[in-house]
């Protein structure tokens, strides 16, 4: 049976749960429930603190599971990264004061506060900087102000809160952080780790991809594959009309518009949209 975790709280919670109902998997229905079993899809989910997930993974107590991409550089865990989720998108920054820091340079023998200590002392080394890295599980914002710190390292999202607090972000990104499935490192790919994979490359598609379908006369079927060539290529069928084909292709959910406007331009005809919440890849 396939052991994976997800993340049980916080930010990742609620999209993991959804996006794991959508792939066809029995996931729990009161935020309550710890351990949920899937005997339909010989699946059993584990569900844990965010931060902790990418220590299990690693340690090989579950085969697999979902968390932040920061947390799982953060952790130092011999767990990898499968594939990205699409969800929990951030970034993660420096911060200070105006006038504090103009450069990441420029952090060398400051206090930097942070949650993920394990991140940004492995940032700074990797830029020859030496700082006081400050371990803090929460309220960064605020250790500047208390005087713990020179600067922070935190994810930002909209930057609200920093600005409320009077500081600015500098420098270039730490990281772009998003969900991710990960599974430990040297343990390779099961089958069943390999199921879960395209069921969830499946649900990413559908959220982004819708399926065209369209009648065109014959000769311009090239410049019509052309304006909808599909995630590989578009499938054409002759119709009995031998003058016209029939073509299918998954295009851009928020390109449909446009591209229903040139294919109705073009002469297409019988123009169809279907969802595909359901795909299967």
């Amino acid at each position: 049976m396939l052991r994976i975790a997800v993340p049980n709280k916080g930010s990742l919670s609620e999209s993991s749960v959804e996006m794991l109902r959508e792939s066809g998997y029995r996931v729990r229905r009161d935020s309550k429930e710890l351990i949920v079993t899937d005997r339909d899809n010989d699946v059993e989910f584990f569900y844990l603190r965010p931060r902790d997930i990418a220590v299990y993974v690693g340690s090989g107590t579950v085969d697999c599971g979902i968390t932040g991409r920061d947390l799982l550089l953060d952790s130092g865990s011999a767990a990898i990264e499968v594939m990205p989720l699409g969800f929990g998108g951030s970034t993660f920054r420096y911060a200070a004061r105006p006038g504090t820091c103009a450069t990441v340079d420029e952090i060398a023998g400051r206090r930097v506060a942070t949650s993920y200590p394990g991140l940004v002392e492995k940032h700074l080394a990797g830029q020859g900087i030496s700082a006081e890295v400050v371990r803090l599980d929460g309220a960064v914002e605020t250790a500047i102000t208390l005087g713990v710190a020179d600067v922070i390292a935190d994810v930002v999202e909209t930057g609200t809160t920093l600005r409320q607090q009077g500081l600015e972000v500098f420098g270039e990104e730490i990281l772009r952080s998003e969900a991710v499935l990960i599974r430990r490192e040297g343990s390779g790919e099961t089958s069943a780790v390999e199921v879960l994979r395209r069921r969830l490359t499946g649900v990413i598609t559908a959220r982004h991809y819708v399926m065209l379908d369209y009648d065109v006369p014959v000769h311009l079927v090239e410049d019509a594959c052309s304006i909808t060539p599909g995630l590989e290529s578009p499938t054409v069928s002759q119709l009995q009309n031998k003058d016209w084909a029939a073509v299918r292709a998954m295009v851009p959910r928020h390109l449909t518009n446009a591209i229903m406007d040139e294919l109705y331009d073009l002469g297409a005809r019988a123009i169809l949209v279907t969802d595909i919440a359901a795909c299967r890849l």
